[in-house]
């Protein structure tokens, strides 16, 4: 499977869930066959653009949020691997670029070691975390896969999943933006 055709699977079936559509729901509303259909969710379809289009159409989307990736697994960027872009009179360290439009919300986040942190429920379907640790030390991501991370260290994960950030250092300041997708939600048919 190529990363182009792994990425529109893992989108149309996300897409699809989220809806609460069964393959055969999709069939009906794309005009495609439910084995077309199973072979773009394995990553093993080659779908034409006119494919594309009604895959979108029926989910409410447009094509490019297909092609587009969100709702990726955790990505971390340690300080020690970082790259930073050098010119004249400044330099600039990209951490992270996810492409498509939503809601973006910055903030710092400031902590001390006191205990117990508490479970951050899931946000809605398709929010990424992007955290980059200014000082001290920090754990957060998804509760299934926690990272530790130091200052300099970057992660991004997903945040519709319970999730938690516990200092492990006396005090850590952390950058933190979270983007949410602006896509059309459907309520379950369940």
């Amino acid at each position: 499977m190529d990363d182009d055709n792994a990425l529109v699977a893992s989108n149309v079936r996300r897409l699809r869930m989220e809806r609460g559509m069964s393959l055969g729901d999709l069939a009906r509303r794309s005009g495609l066959s439910k084995q077309t259909l199973s072979k773009i969710e394995q990553g093993v379809g080659n779908p034409t653009v006119d494919t594309l289009g009604a895959l979108a159409a029926a989910l409410g989307q447009s094509t490019r949020r297909l092609l587009t990736q969100w709702g990726t697994p955790v990505f971390v960027q340690r300080n020690a691997d970082a790259a930073w872009n050098e010119e004249e009179s400044w330099s600039e360290r990209v951490l992270d670029e996810i492409y498509g439009s939503g809601y973006v919300r910055t903030l710092l986040l400031r902590m001390e070691r006191n205990g117990k942190a508490p479970t951050i429920e899931p946000h809605q379907p398709g929010t990424l975390h992007h955290v980059y640790v200014m000082t001290g030390k920090l754990r957060t991501g998804p509760l299934s896969d926690q990272v530790e991370l130091s200052a300099g260290d970057f992660v991004r994960f997903p945040g519709d999943v319970q999730h938690r950030h516990t200092c492990l250092s006396e005090r850590v300041v952390a950058h933190v933006v979270t983007t949410l997708p602006q896509t059309r939600q459907f309520e379950s048919r369940r």
